[in-house]
Formats: C-alpha cells, structure tokens, sequence
C-alpha cells in the first residue's frame, strides 16, 4: 500500500518479492487528508479469489530474505491468527518480542497496544470483517489502534514475530508520524532461519519498556475474587493493563528503585546518566520479571496446529543473535523519540552493555529473593511490602470507594504499591472508620460514557467541578480531611474532563479547540495524586483542606504540551470569544513536604498511550 508520492518505492518493494506476492495497492485519495486507514482499507479489499489468508505491508519496510517462508509456515501452524511481523523498538509488543527472545519463542502473543499493522497477516474473513468495521470509522483512529480494537473485540489469536521478518526504512512519513523519531523494529535479523514456528510465548502479565526516555511498565490488571463491585466496569477482564512505571512496580515488589546505584550507570561516558538508569531500569526490572515469572514458551499447541508437526519445546534454547539484537535495541527504542540516527548509532553499543548488566542484575535479585523466600520457608513470595521509616508514620489499612472503574484500579494500585494495605469496599462502612482510613472516589470515577454518549457535545465544566475535591477519613483526625485536585488526567481516567477532551481530539488527529487561550487550569496527573494521597495517609497535615493540583497553566500551554506529547495537530478558531477571566479563589496548600513530579508533556504522554490502548474499548462499539 502507498501513496503515489512514494510510488517508486512501492513498486521496487514489489518487485523484490516472489513473483505475484506483491502488488502495488494506491490511496484513492492522494490529495486528500492523509489517512494510512484509507489507504489500508483499499489494501484489505484486494485479496484475490481463492486465497485464504491475506498479506499487507506499506511501501517503506524491508523485507527479510526468509521473509515468505516464514509467513507461509506461520499461517500453517496458526491459520486463524493475526500476524504481526514487525513492532517497534519501544512498544509494548516489542517488550513482549524480547521476552519471546530470552524464552526462545519464534512468535509472541499481542498485547493491548496497537496491533502493529506495517506488515500484517489476516485470515481472509478477519480481512473482509476488518474493512465493514474500517468504512464506519474513516477519519477517526489510526489503523493499528482500529484494529487492534477490531482483533480483541472479535477474539481472533494474535500473534508477533520473532524476530520482526521487516524492517523500517523511515523515508519520511506522509500520515504526519515524522515528529516520533526514527521508528526501528525491536529486533530484525535479515536472514533469519525458518523453522520452529509452533514455538510460542503467551499469557505475559508484566512487560517493562523504554519509551519517551522512562522506564515504564505495563501490568496485566488481576480479576477481583468476589462480586463486590470492583469490576463492574466495562474493559475489565482479559485484555484490561494497568499502566505504570519501572520504579512503581519494583516498589510494590519490596525494592526500592532509588537505592539502586549500578556502577555500569555512574560511569556512563556516552550516555547521559539519565538514559543510561532508564535503559538500565528497564533492562534490570526484565530480568526480575522473567525470573520470578519463570517464563517458558507454551508447553502445547494451544488447539491451533494442523500440521503433523510434534510439540512445541516448552524450554528451547534461545538464538543468540536474536537475543543479541532485542537486548540492543532497549535503550535506542527509549530515547529514539528525542534524537537523531546518529547520535542513537554512537550511543547503541554503551546502551546494550548497559542493558546486558541490567538484565543480569534483574535475575540476580530475583533469585536472591527467592533464597530469601525460602530460608524463611513460606510457600510463596508477598509481592508487596509495608513500608515505614524516612517516609512517615506506618502505612495505613485502607478502606476504598469508588474502586471498581480504570482510574479506582490505578489509584488501588497505586496506593498498594506504596505499601498501604488497600481494601475495596461495595458500600460505606456505617459509622466513623474504627481501625483504618476511609477514601471516597465516587466523585472521581463516575462511569465511563458509553459510545453514543461520547459523541454528545460536552459543556465546558463537565467532568471537572464534581471531580475537583474528594475526602479522605482518618479514626484519628474526626471530620477527615478535603483534598482539592484540579484538572485529574492521565491512566484510568476518562476522555470526557478538561484535558482528557483535547487529548482525545489529538489522537484522532483532529483541530485542538481553545475556548478562552487565557484560562486556567490546574492539572494533577494520576501517579501524582496517588503520590499525594500516600502523603497524607503516612503523615496527615495540620489543614484539614489541602491542594493536590499542579501550578496553574494557561489553556494556550496546555494545548502546546498536547501538540508536543501527543500530536502536532493545528489550532482551531476558538467557537466565540473568550469571557472576561474570573478571579480564581485562593487554593489551599500542599501536604507538608510533598509536591507534584509528574512533567506535564510526560504525564499528557501516558494519558494518551492509556485512552488509545484502553480507554478506546471503554467507548468505541464494534
């Protein structure tokens, strides 16, 4: 698929292929919007009489010399799968390819990202069902997040290469994704061995990657045990992530990210200290993980073979070079969005050592944990600890409202992380808390809007006065206490507040409306309202009412941040002028001691990879 600018490009793509597996599909509308969706659907349409399976790749990859073979012994093995053959240096799924490579995996199963469609398999009626749900949707996601929303909502098997069978060339983009970097394969091996395609690696729960210069991580959301209300909204169950960072995970895994100082990082001399501890973060935090996890690929073929082929190996020895060129690509990936080719070709071979260490060192700890574990003989390891010390009074046992949406399951997290011993509740306790702290979300975590009602136009204080405050009960501080939070964003929370509105616009690649340039807004990201509430659980203020919000932005700014974070779409003309502005009313301070760390262009950076990956099922029917 391509679009005449980039002809040339196609047709030599094509002409390296076998014979009649390649043709050159065109946008139907060069001259209009740029739209990869319009084009991918046209592509989608193509597939030819008779043929079972369809391949779609765009103009600028590169193919690996085994690139047909693999394809053709995949489809055997796993025909009613979606194949994805590429994924991206610093992606989810490509977190997911690396631990197939320390497994020794040939394929991975797709996680909730994207689903990256650069080069892509689809069984013919996938194909066929993909462009009906394509044709009602034109002009609004891109056609990874569509379709991925598309696979899950359908159940069909999906599936990553390993290694990526293509290549990235990065002549420039015309769907306006040039400001992201250069954007390389997590691991691309040109002449890669056919062989062994039955080898799979499935039902990953933690997957660390380095992306926007932090090491994040996304968690696998557990099912609640009981029916109490916790999981109540719609995105819960399989599929549902949590989205955190490197360090909020090691924390709730008893490891204090902050006490560890690896020489490797001290004495970088290529990399900045900062890229070498996330790539080092990163790479230390995959290596606890596939310890602990004990990950091996799947001892059957899940019902999906046909060939007569025997079982896969649960423990196959894993290629070195695969391994190599995943483990390579750690640090690149993360600060790719930032830096030019050059600068991540000198900076590559430090940052693979750096990441090699990290890995080790991650297993180390793991097994170190486990000795630990066993000298005390408990049968299994707590994966959170209570902590107490330099921090405040002991963490409290914590009694929560309002749990059962995605921002109540990142703030439970959150606060279970931090070492508070955290209880959702179905209805309030009657009477004063006798012997922990009560925490109210309800005017945080109203239910999500459903497809139709996300499209009614919103008045401009939705969403943002009834969730501005919310209280916090303590047995020994009667009255509790009033915590004012601004303008909430960021993982978990929903696309119709303030900032979650232009952020939703953004990634839709729509015009940022500005009422009033002049406004003020206050906003106080996720992990920093769990960050605040953990403050006064641990050491409760003299005020009864205490701020939680950010410094005050201007409208102007924010959408600046947004275009910067999220997509550098256009302004629209504001829709009438703006009001005179009016005099905000004094806020109340911050815990003693404790302030927002979240930058505002990194958290608006999470809140919207979480409203693309999740959110979007919480309202885009299929």
């Amino acid at each position: 698929m391509t679009h005449p600018k980039r002809r040339p490009a196609a047709e030599r793509l094509a002409r390296s292929a076998p014979p009649g597996a390649l043709r050159v599909v065109m946008d139907p509308d060069p001259a209009g919007r740029p739209s990869v969706l319009r084009t991918a659907l046209c592509a989608w349409e193509a597939i030819e009489d008779g043929a079972t399976h369809h391949l779609v790749v765009q103009d600028d990859m590169i193919l690996s010399e085994t690139f047909f073979a693999r394809v053709r012994a995949a489809i055997a093995e796993m025909p009613d799968a979606a194949l994805a053959l590429f994924a991206l240096w610093d992606s989810r799924n490509g977190a997911a390819v690396r631990f197939g490579a320390m497994a020794g995996a040939r394929w991975v199963g797709a996680v909730n990202e994207y689903f990256p469609c650069v080069a892509i398999v689809l069984p013919r009626h996938v194909a066929s069902g993909f462009v009906t749900f394509g044709r009602r949707h034109l002009d609004s996601w891109p056609d990874d997040i569509l379709m991925n929303r598309y696979l899950r909502a359908h159940g069909i098997p999906s599936y990553v290469s390993v290694p990526s069978l293509a290549e990235h060339e990065d002549h420039g983009s015309i769907s306006g994704n040039a400001f992201r970097g250069p954007r390389r394969s997590v691991c691309f091996l040109p002449k890669d061995t056919p062989g062994r395609e039955n080898t799979r690696l499935t039902g990953l729960r933690v997957l660390p990657f380095f992306k926007h210069g932090v090491a994040q991580c996304a968690v696998r959301a557990e099912e609640p045990a009981h029916g109490n209300g916790t999981a109540a909204h719609r995105g819960s169950g399989p599929g549902h992530w949590l989205h955190l960072d490197c360090e909020q995970y090691l924390e709730g895994s008893g490891i204090r990210a902050e006490r560890l100082q690896p020489d490797i990082v001290r004495m970088t001399e290529a990399a900045t200290t900062e890229v070498a501890r996330g790539t080092w973060l990163t790479a230390f935090t995959m290596g606890l993980v596939q310890r602990r996890a004990g990950l091996r690929c799947d001892p059957t073929d899940g019902g999906t073979t046909t060939g007569p082929g025997p079982h896969p190996d649960p423990d196959p020895e894993p290629d070195p070079a695969v391994l190599a060129e995943a483990l390579a690509t750690v640090g690149p990936g993360g600060i790719s969005y930032a830096q030019p080719e050059e600068r991540i070709a000198e900076l590559r071979d430090e940052l693979a050592r750096i990441t090699l260490a990290g890995v080790e060192a991650g297993r180390e700890e793991a097994e170190r944990m486990r000795r630990s574990r066993s000298g005390r003989g408990g049968a299994c390891e707590p994966r959170r600890t209570t902590h107490t010390g330099a921090r405040g009074t002991e963490a409290r046992r914590v009694g929560v409202l309002g749990a059962g949406t995605p921002l109540g399951a990142h703030l439970v997290r959150g606060l279970t992380d931090a070492g508070h011993q955290v209880t959702p509740l179905a209805r309030r306790p009657a009477g004063p808390p006798a012997a922990g702290a009560l925490l109210d979300l309800t005017a945080l975590t109203a239910p999500t809007a459903t497809a139709a009602e996300a499209t009614k136009p919103t008045p401009a204080a939705d969403a943002t006065s009834a969730h501005r405050t919310l209280t916090l009960e303590l047995p020994d501080h009667p009255g509790g206490f009033t915590l004012r939070l601004g303008d909430l964003y960021g993982p978990g929370c929903p696309h119709h507040a303030r900032i979650g509105r232009l952020v939703w616009d953004a990634l839709r690649s729509y015009p940022l409306t500005i009422e009033d340039p002049a406004e003020a807004l206050r906003p106080l990201h996720t992990s920093d309202l769990v960050a605040g509430l953990s403050s006064v659980l641990r050491t409760p203020p003299p005020e009864r009412a205490v701020s939680l919000a950010d410094a005050p932005v201007t409208a102007a700014e924010l959408a600046e941040a947004i275009r910067t974070a999220v997509r550098p779409v256009p302004l629209a003309p504001a829709p009438r002028p703006p009001r005179p502005a009016a005099e905000e009313a004094a806020w109340p301070p911050p815990p003693p001691g404790w302030k927002p760390t979240t930058g505002l262009t990194y958290g608006l950076h999470t809140y919207a990879q979480w409203l693309a990956y999740e959110g979007i099922h919480l309202v885009l029917e299929v």
